[in-house]
């Protein structure tokens, strides 16, 4: 079993930047691709990226050009960079990894191990 734990959430401005971290508890983290999600109030968990062991990186249109996905395997600690971040970006942020089937690579049912999410808020 593996345990995320993400942090470096919080309250940040319009245009503003932040990096959110995903630590993991396994030492297994270098073989598993980790993803990010977020859930905006009543709307679904949506896809925002992802990075593959690989070092391949996958990002959601509505956010390419804004974030960048990285891995630090010794840490066990994967990072989601965020800028020019605009108040509908405003979600809880959850990390993902272990992706089961690369045909869900977008989706919430492709991936194994879930952390507790985080709130980012996007003041205008």
């Amino acid at each position: 079993q593996v345990q995320l734990v993400e942090s470096g959430g919080g309250l940040v401005q319009a245009g503003g930047s932040l990096r959110l971290s995903c630590t993991a508890s396994a030492g297994t983290f270098n073989t598993y691709s980790i993803a990010w999600f977020r859930q905006a109030p009543g709307k679904e968990r949506e896809f925002v990226g992802s990075g593959s062991t690989g070092g391949s990186t996958y990002y959601a249109d509505s956010m390419k050009g804004r974030l960048s996905i990285s891995r630090d395997n010794a840490k066990t600690t994967a990072y989601l960079i965020m800028n020019s971040l605009k108040p509908e970006d405003t979600a809880v942020y959850y990390c993902a990894a272990h992706l089961l089937d690369t045909r869900r690579r977008y989706t919430r049912e492709g991936y194994q191990y879930w952390g507790q999410g985080i709130q980012v808020t996007v003041s205008s």
